[in-house]
């Protein structure tokens, strides 16, 4: 099963409240696909951006539409998939780079999944996974929320680029 590059680590027992993100989340800035969202302000914005750890049931991670600080569920942090956390940071730091360009990050006129922004932050994230050696069925896992149905979670893969072939569906894991 394909991890989480060794030259980035996590903070896995977090403290309710705002903190800098590099206090959590450090070595982001060397991630090659983190450098091709930010460029040359990687760091910069690395080193300014802010998170808030905050503690309910359900939830993961987002961006806020109002400053464009990551929201990150204590729970999420401290017991997730180490993989799918990383792949989570990836796909919101392209939600704060489209909250620096002024982008609407929650455009209610296009379903979840096809909402441009969630496609490119995807996109981002799928690239990511494949880069660090993750299976197509493995993506095609992390891309599942409880939120989406089988035929709304088909299209969010074809839109990232996964190929399903008819008659041969990728076989899913309890979760589904």
């Amino acid at each position: 099963m394909a991890e989480a590059p060794k030259t980035v680590s996590m903070i896995r027992r977090p403290q309710i409240g705002i903190h800098p993100f590099t206090e959590y989340f450090k070595g982001f800035e060397q991630v090659l696909s983190v450098k091709q969202i930010f460029m040359e302000k990687t760091v910069k914005v690395l080193g300014s951006l802010q998170i808030e750890i905050f503690s309910k049931r359900t939830g993961y991670m987002g961006v806020s539409d109002e400053d464009g600080h990551i929201f990150v569920n204590a729970e999420y942090l401290r017991d997730g998939e180490e993989r799918g956390i990383y792949l989570d940071v990836i796909h919101e730091l392209v939600h704060v780079k489209q909250f620096m360009e002024g982008k609407t990050l929650f455009d209610h006129r296009y379903a979840y999944v096809d909402r441009p922004t969630e496609i490119e932050a995807y996109r981002h994230a799928v690239k990511e996974a494949r880069g660090i050696g993750a299976t197509e069925k493995e993506i095609f896992e992390y891309l599942k929320t409880e939120w989406i149905n089988i035929q709304d979670h088909k299209r969010l893969a074809k839109h990232v680029g996964m190929k399903l072939r008819k008659g041969q569906p990728i076989e899913l894991d309890s979760r589904s």
